[in-house]
């Protein structure tokens, strides 16, 4: 009798294991069949603060112009992840012994938007264009040159032997992307109208004042390596992207909250705390770059040197930050124009005169370089929250120092074109990215504010053309000294950007701009 009931409890217990394991079973099916519903959306939509002035990447340092072009557009040469040039269009490349032919070896069977294969004419008509147009490229490859040895090779001739021919050729600035030779022979002297690239995106439409929309490339030609930086392995998961062009900040954050826009880019920085608190948002920091002030060297009252040495005098950096980023983690006060972490490139050269905030200095100052009155006009642009808010705490505390000063404010098309004429503006603040190398600095760029001193231009050659890494970096450090004696420009201080996404992102980066290809969207 108590056999039979072992027996039967046994039973009992085998067939419970059984219901548990085709309960197991079932519910793993439920779950491997929930995976498998997941499904994407086929377009992206991301808010930019600012409408581009152009895609002609060699025409613009504009951060959204470019972030935009570069899903378009393609280089021979670009940037992984640890900031080192990686073949892109190109498959390598061949330095010669004297450091003066770069003979560029080109990949085959690579497909323009059009239809049409990129050949070396394409590369060379393309390259020698943006030495012509690229501030940056007159600047750092003077009297350089493309030429084709056949269909898939193309030689760069230089004047000078420089180390850094294919960082600057990497650099998302000023990039210079390869398009058709037809294209470049058509083009009016303001830029290209037809944006015709090799990327894994291609331009549809720019509906102005509203959107630009790109579209999947079918026919796009990947590398085969791994995704790093903006080198690697690009596939685009989306058929349509919308870059809507989002001025109004509320607007932008409320965007990315209710899952209208899946990217919201240039996050102000009051926003911080209160997005990085929601659960369905996820909030990127990143290294941002330099807020810089310019001086008008050229023209007006600030062509004076003691009048630029007076205001830099009462400038009170930590005021200016704070207001403009709002929260201390997200800014640092130091007088360097380059990334802090870069060790080669860090210095603190002219930190006797950054951040002095003395008014009294600074009136004594004024004094003497015979300031009468003379009204100094700063120029701004409202699409760039932080610009606009740092020229606004500038005017009070120039007001403070006795100066007569006004604010002129433009959308930032019209903030370019104007920075241009010498005889509209005084004093303009933007807000830099960090550069690879100084030479790639807009504070050393004479087109960008008008800089003219022939000392500035005998330095750079010599970082550029100096043998060795140390001889390099003493020469940048004695660069930046001079820049704050003289004081075409000065660093305000070193920001952090930010960026906001919704929780439905698979496969997102963020390097040097938000990347679009290899990313996801969750339904």
């Amino acid at each position: 009798m108590i056999n039979k009931k072992v027996g039967i409890i046994f039973l009992l217990f085998v067939l419970a294991l059984a219901l548990i394991g085709c309960s197991n079973g079932g519910s793993e099916g439920k779950k491997g069949a929930s995976e498998d519903k997941k499904t994407y959306k086929d377009e992206i939509n991301i808010a930019v603060t600012a409408q581009p002035p152009t895609l002609d990447s060699a025409m613009t340092v504009s951060q959204v112009a470019l972030d935009i072009a570069g899903n378009v557009f393609e280089t021979l040469y670009t940037l992984n992840k640890d900031y080192e040039p990686t073949p892109m269009l190109a498959k390598s490349v061949d330095v010669s012994e004297d450091g003066k032919t770069y003979t560029f070896t080109l990949r085959e069977g690579i497909k323009f938007h059009n239809g049409k294969e990129m050949t070396s004419e394409d590369v060379v008509a393309s390259m020698n264009r943006w030495l012509e147009k690229s501030s940056r490229a007159k600047s750092l490859l003077t009297n350089a040159n493309f030429a084709a040895e056949g269909p898939y090779t193309v030689k760069l001739s230089l004047e000078n032997a420089t180390s850094d021919v294919l960082i600057v050729m990497s650099s998302q600035s000023n990039f210079p992307a390869i398009m058709p030779k037809e294209i470049i022979e058509s083009a009016p002297a303001e830029g290209i109208t037809e944006y015709i690239g090799t990327g894994p995106f291609k331009f549809e439409e720019w509906k102005q004042d509203q959107y630009i929309h790109l579209v999947k490339y079918e026919d796009y030609q990947s590398v085969d390596e791994e995704p790093s930086g903006f080198a690697g392995k690009k596939e685009a998961f989306v058929n349509d992207v919308f870059y809507h062009f989002v001025t109004d900040h509320s607007t932008r954050i409320a965007g990315i909250q209710t899952g209208e826009y899946d990217i919201a880019d240039s996050i102000p920085t009051e926003s911080y705390e209160q997005l990085n608190s929601l659960d369905n948002v996820e909030v990127h920091t990143f290294v941002g770059g330099t807020l810089t002030l310019f001086f008008n060297t050229n023209n007006g009252a600030l062509a004076d040197v003691k009048m630029r040495q007076a205001v830099n005098t009462a400038l009170n950096m930590d005021e200016i930050m704070m207001a403009s980023f709002v929260n201390e983690d997200l800014y640092t006060l130091e007088p360097g124009y380059m990334n802090p972490n870069a060790v080669q490139w860090n210095t603190d050269a002219g930190k006797d005169v950054y951040n002095q905030a003395d008014l009294e200095k600074a009136k004594s100052l004024l004094k003497e370089a015979g300031y009468n009155g003379e009204e100094i006009t700063l120029l701004t642009t409202g699409d760039y929250a932080e610009m606009s808010t740092a020229t606004t705490v500038v005017q009070e505390q120039l007001r403070q120092l006795g100066m007569n000063v006004k604010i002129d404010s433009f959308d930032f098309p019209t903030f370019l074109e104007t920075k241009n004429d010498f005889t509209k503006w005084d004093i303009f603040i933007t807000s830099n990215g960090y550069q690879l190398t100084p030479p790639q600095l807009l504070a050393v760029n004479p087109e960008w504010a008008g800089l003219n001193d022939p000392k500035v231009t005998e330095l750079i050659k010599a970082i550029r053309q100096a043998p060795t890494q140390e001889e390099s970096s003493a020469k940048w450090e004695e660069l930046q000294g001079y820049l704050y004696e003289t004081l075409s420009s000065t660093a305000i201080g070193q920001y952090k950007s930010i960026l906001a996404t919704t929780d439905k992102l698979e496969g997102f980066e963020v390097f040097e701009a938000p990347i679009i290809w290899n990313t996801k969207v969750i339904e």
